[in-house]
């Protein structure tokens, strides 16, 4: 069998390897900082992340973000379609107790 060849070329380029090593180094000092919201940044992926976001900003070779449209869209859908059901027949049942117990006072 032939070896699996190699596509050739780094997939990151040198300065998106430094913005993230300098986010990572910001994280353990405790001064990065995220962009929405302002917080204190504890997260290893998430200091990645911002670096890499960085990295791109700046121009340097960084691969495109994977969309996870599809993923998404799948795991909310059918965690929104349970947690509905499961919800509107507790009020129905609670409801219907109350009511039972308000007559046999």
């Amino acid at each position: 069998m032939a070896a699996k060849k190699s596509s050739g070329g780094r997939k990151y380029g040198k300065a998106a390897g430094k913005s993230v090593r300098r986010a990572m180094k910001k994280r353990k000092s405790g001064t990065l900082k995220s962009g929405g919201s302002g917080r204190k940044v504890t997260s290893r992926k998430q200091a990645i992340a911002i670096g890499l976001s960085e990295a791109r900003e700046k121009g340097a070779k960084v691969p495109r973000k994977r969309s996870s449209k599809k993923s998404a869209s799948k795991k909310s859908s059918g965690g929104r379609k349970t947690s509905r059901k499961k919800s509107s027949s507790r009020k129905k049942s609670s409801s219907r107790k109350k009511s039972s117990s308000k007559r046999s006072r």
